[in-house]
């Protein structure tokens, strides 16, 4: 009878296992999609002559997203499930990403605004049935462990994403060192093909990922939460305050972090800034990177492998941390380094600013996990509700770089970086404040009745 069931449990555990992998593929994928965005915005810059104002619509579209389709992706996983939604979610990522070549053909920014938006919305539909599903899919004490891990690599993505899209996108047609004497129109039409290619390998690996997702379906559904448990809608999360502080939390850490992301490569680049051997013919090396190209390609293989791959290793040694730090004390220290970090980019120029803003990815990394786990905690709102909620929030993403992008056009790049160490500072206070918190646990106890 023990070997019986003890055979038993090895195999739950194993599906929970496989189950667990199969949802942090999600985390991989809209990471490196996510940050694809980050090269794109200097190519549509120089592609259609645009202000940063302009370029940072790129960043709107996609995270408005966030604000138009979280109600409904929380409805969609209430009524179709979380292996549904997620497949209909990569399924809309598909088309958006067939849209690019669409938009470059008739060269219409417009265009390619409305494939980010699209796709904007297919990963928010990912995200309102991924987080809960990475949190749920084990033992609850260790949720917020086990959500850190996902979102570590989700960082993976995030440093292959502007690596190879700074690869693709700014290298050669407009970018190339000879630019100046070729037919402008002929590397504008050069540029826009590498849009093209960025994307439509994107739409390569989406459908790679939904066969995969197809196979691990019937796993995820044996270990995922019932989503029927919980009717309450996302309206329901008003009336916690945990839950709004939380969605505050969220909104300026997204901000924050896609604001960052969204001008380094063009902050790297600038006279006062520029790094050792950015324009150096042989390339240049950072620590065990080497980084060749025309100066914009090198910032955006560093915006890859020094601000995100900081935030990857950030988030496996924060899922280590979490095990024996409260995630309250450990969130409210990185949120003080960021703004540390943002006040020296403020202040200072030459390489150290140029650091300084590379930097600030590293205690990034467990911010939105942490925000996320401990709202979840927090919230007297139904989990669902609130997690709606706090993927509404993801707007920050959409509202604060254009603060950022209105600064940097007025002639203050440096001084941008005030608007995110305002959040950071934002997000200190929810860590402090939640240290002192009480944890509502009737969601655990009504879970383990089902």
């Amino acid at each position: 009878m023990n070997v019986q069931a003890h055979a038993t449990a090895d195999a739950t555990n194993r599906s929970s296992l496989i189950a667990f992998i199969s949802v942090t593929t999600l985390f991989f994928a809209w990471g490196f999609i996510t940050n694809l965005i980050d090269p794109l915005i200097p190519a549509v810059k120089e592609i259609f002559s645009l202000s940063y104002t302009e370029a940072f619509l790129t960043q709107f579209a996609f995270f408005i997203a966030y604000g138009i389709f979280s109600l409904p992706g929380g409805a969609l996983v209430q009524r179709a499930g979380y292996t549904r939604s997620i497949q209909i979610a990569l399924a809309a990522m598909v088309v958006a990403c067939l849209v690019f070549p669409l938009a470059t053909h008739v060269r219409q920014y417009g265009l390619v605004l409305v494939a980010l938006f699209i796709l904007g919305g297919g990963i928010t539909v990912l995200q309102v049935a991924a987080n809960p599903l990475a949190a749920a899919l084990g033992s609850q004490s260790r949720a917020h462990a086990r959500l850190v891990l996902s979102q570590a690599f989700n960082s993976l993505g995030t440093v292959l994403g502007p690596y190879l899209g700074a690869a693709i996108m700014l290298s050669g047609g407009l970018f190339a060192a000879a630019a100046e004497d070729l037919d402008r129109e002929a590397a504008r039409t050069a540029s826009l093909a590498k849009i093209d290619t960025s994307f439509l390998m994107v739409a390569a690996m989406i459908v790679a990922l939904m066969l995969f997702l197809w196979w691990a379906s019937s796993r995820i559904n044996e270990n995922a939460p019932p989503v029927t448990a919980e009717r309450g809608s996302i309206f329901d999360a008003l009336k916690s305050k945990w839950a709004i502080f939380g969605a505050v939390g969220i909104f300026v850490y997204v901000g924050a972090e896609v604001s960052i992301a969204s001008i380094m490569i063009n902050f790297l680049t600038q006279p006062d800034v520029m790094l050792p051997g950015l324009k150096d013919p042989e390339g240049t090396r950072v620590l065990w990177f080497r980084f060749e190209g025309e100066p914009a390609e090198r910032a955006g293989k560093m915006l890859g492998w020094l601000y995100w791959f900081g935030a990857m290793i950030g988030r496996f040694i924060g899922s280590a941390l979490l095990t024996r730090v409260s995630a309250s004390k450990l969130l409210a220290i990185c949120a003080l380094a960021a703004v540390t970090l943002c006040l020296v980019v403020w202040q200072t120029t030459g390489p150290i600013s140029g650091y300084a803003a590379l930097s600030i990815g590293l205690f990034n990394s467990i911010m939105f996990p942490a925000i996320f786990t401990i709202t979840l905690e927090r919230s007297s709102a139904p989990t669902a509700s609130t997690s709606g909620l706090l993927c509404l929030a993801i707007v920050g993403g959409a509202l604060l770089p254009q603060v950022v992008a209105r600064v940097a056009d007025a002639g203050y790049l440096h001084a941008a970086y005030l608007v995110p160490a305002i959040a950071y500072f934002i997000i200190a206070l929810f860590a402090a404040g939640s240290a002192r918190a009480p944890l509502v646990l009737h969601r655990a106890a009504q879970s383990a009745s089902h």
